[in-house]
């Protein structure tokens, strides 16, 4: 599992760097389409449409289904619970960070105000 686990991030993250894909992803929660409807929508060629769905599949974003000679897109199973969960151990830490930071800012600021008092004095 150690060693599913990066790789896992690394295709999801990599599948979502891409504007591209993100927008595929988009329709697709809309509703399911062909690679073919996908290509006209994002106006490309079949084979860089075919390209996307695929890096979405491996990342396991997407799944397709061959029904005759149309190749039907849908979005995986995958819910990105684990890329959340990811991001979210992250967003945590920076919260405990700033909220660290601003505690050093308020006794700064608590300082300085005394100080000033001080000084009128």
């Amino acid at each position: 599992m150690v060693k599913h686990w990066p790789a896992r991030l690394d295709a999801s993250f990599a599948a979502l760097s891409d504007a591209t894909r993100r927008g595929v992803l988009e329709q697709l929660g809309r509703s399911d389409a062909s690679i073919s409807d996908l290509a006209d929508k994002f106006q490309m060629t079949l084979a860089g449409m075919m390209k996307h769905v695929g890096i979405l599949e491996e990342a396991e974003l997407v799944t397709t289904e061959k029904v005759g000679r149309v190749r039907n897109c849908k979005l995986g199973a995958d819910r990105l619970e684990e890329e959340t969960a990811w991001l979210e151990r992250y967003r945590q830490r920076w919260d405990e960070r700033f909220d660290e930071l601003d505690k050093v800012v308020e006794e700064l600021t608590r300082k300085e105000k005394s100080d000033e008092r001080k000084n009128r004095k």
